[in-house]
């Protein structure tokens, strides 16, 4: 403990001598001479601009580039952080009317050239760069067409330029979803360009070692994060989108990544048609990709009833949904949620009960807020949660891990069942979280008992058990105290709990990205006795 804080210091002092003589040798001739090496003139593949219509967000009405005013486009001291970044990367370049301009959208690139033609660490951040190569190609129609020869060698050259920088930066890139972009933009230029530089070569190679270390043997991220599924998969397919259109022999890599990512998103999504709100994941858009999926003629289909650590039982009017995965290690658990078998509820398509989502802005209270246990709809001890975090650059990882002990799944016309407990208690309170959920179809009744075992070796610990609804839902007790009735538009149900206390409790809910709002939720409280306990609740259909 004496020896920690002067160890720290000497090894963040050596961090910060290696960032300053880092940023130095980026910023010197040698490095701009290095990146420069290897130019080749001649574009053979031009990409179509709708096969990024998954991951970009087009404007309904397309904007004149004359309306821009250039002069003080790339001068402009008073933008903030965000704005930057959205204008550096050009991926604004996919709003522009075809009809725009020529010369004046070549004219904003090379007044960006001529200002950024060295190494800047703000505009030449990693993923900033990729994409704005990867914007700048494939809005060849707008940013290299009928333009003079001055102009296509400045504009080659930077292309490049900046693949060449991608290149020797994505091994230190610490961000998997920026290397996979990386990439995108390494193995487009190859693909756009005579690639006597390897560029195709290194950058399938790269993908497909990137892909062998953040995805597990059944294709899902080891992270357990289903918009980081999401993400995988729209860039394998734009990826192998980019070669089909190009007339060169697809990757089966590739091929074979977007199977198993597509077997993810079936189960998660398609199966299910409700985003669920764990481990990092928030509303989605995930209905316009199904559209881009039908329109390439991609189907993907999962008839599994556990994937990727989540279990989901369905029929067309409930969906059942549990979390009985165990934690990621720490180095893939930025995004995870201390949701250890925690649920969700679908009925008829809306959300019966939730969790409370994921925020992701940059508010560090929320961030920590939405990661702990009682965001989640599942058991609390001590206001603890099941898994701890520590922080590193903004970002928290987990600390102590927890395991799924056990797992079991009947899925049966007339009767559902999901049992599974985890260890997240075990090392701190010495008990074990056990959940059985049963669900009747026929009476519309879920039937839930937690179990907390071990807890008569260690008494007296408060506990709670809760039960998070979308803001809007409506909730009312009865009279007599002993039930909750919940208004979920034009149905009605009722959740009770015999021998132990339930409430309404007001929170946050983070569905929505980077933003959040007010919600409502049901809590079962008790304190343990010498005893184990079992808390059985009950919801059940009355409308």
């Amino acid at each position: 403990m004496i020896l920690r804080n002067p160890l720290n210091l000497i090894n963040q002092f050596l961090i910060n001598i290696f960032k300053q003589i880092r940023n130095i040798y980026l910023n010197s001739n040698y490095y701009d001479k290095k990146i420069s090496r290897g130019i080749n003139y001649d574009l053979i593949y031009k990409p179509s601009p709708h096969l990024l219509s998954s991951l970009i967000n087009y404007q309904a009405k397309k904007v004149d580039v004359n309306n821009i005013s250039t002069k003080n486009l790339w001068h402009n001291k008073d933008i903030d952080y965000l704005n930057f970044r959205k204008l550096n990367n050009f991926y604004w370049f996919f709003s522009l009317d075809l009809k725009s301009s020529k010369k004046n959208t070549q004219k904003i690139i090379s007044d960006w050239i001529n200002l950024n033609c060295k190494y800047k660490s703000e505009s030449w951040e990693f993923d900033l760069t990729s994409k704005r190569i990867i914007a700048w190609l494939s809005n060849h129609n707008l940013t290299i067409e009928e333009s003079d020869t001055e102009y296509q060698n400045q504009f080659n050259g930077m292309i490049h330029k900046q693949t060449n920088h991608l290149m020797n930066e994505i091994n230190k890139s610490e961000i998997i979803d920026d290397k996979i972009i990386g990439c995108a933009a390494i193995i487009l230029v190859g693909l756009c360009y005579k690639d006597n530089s390897n560029y195709l070569n290194y950058g399938t190679n790269l993908l497909k070692k990137i892909s062998n270390y953040s995805l597990d043997n059944n294709g899902f991220p080891k992270s357990r994060d289903i918009k980081q599924l999401i993400f995988y998969l729209k860039y394998f397919i734009l990826i192998r989108e980019w070669f089909l259109e190009a007339q060169i022999e697809i990757p089966e890599q590739v091929n074979e990544t977007i199977y198993y990512l597509g077997q993810g998103y079936a189960f998660i999504w398609k199966n299910n048609k409700s985003d669920i709100l764990m481990n990092g994941n928030n509303v989605s858009k995930n209905n316009e990709f199904d559209q881009y999926l039908k329109r390439f003629s991609y189907n993907f289909k999962n008839e599994n009833k556990e994937y990727g650590g989540y279990a989901i039982l369905n029929n067309k009017k409930i969906s059942l949904v549990m979390d009985i995965g165990g934690s990621p290690s720490a180095k893939f658990s930025s995004k995870y949620q201390s949701g250890a078998l925690s649920i969700e509820i679908n009925s008829n398509g809306k959300k019966l009960i939730s969790n409370c989502g994921n925020y992701d802005g940059l508010n560090q209270k929320l961030i920590k807020l939405s990661k702990t246990t009682a965001a989640q709809s599942t058991l609390i001890i001590n206001d603890d949660s099941s898994c701890h975090y520590k922080k590193n650059q903004k970002k928290f990882f987990v600390n102590d891990s927890l395991k799924i002990l056990k797992k079991n799944i009947t899925f049966e016309k007339n009767y559902w069942k999901i049992n599974a407990s985890h260890d997240g208690y075990k090392k701190k309170y010495n008990i074990i979280h056990e959940r059985e959920i049963e669900f009747y179809p026929e009476k519309f009744e879920f039937i839930g008992a937690d179990k907390i075992l071990g807890a008569k070796k260690n008494s007296n610990l408060k506990f709670e058990i809760r039960f998070h609804l979308e803001p809007g839902v409506k909730l009312m007790k009865t009279q007599d105290n002993k039930s909750i009735l919940i208004e979920l538009d034009d149905e009605g149900w009722k959740f009770c709990c015999e021998g132990y206390e339930i409430n309404i409790d007001n929170g946050l809910y983070f569905g929505k990205k980077n933003s959040y709002t007010q919600n409502q939720n049901i809590f079962i409280s008790g304190i343990t006795n010498n005893q184990d306990e079992k808390i059985v609740w009950q919801l059940s259909k009355i409308l």
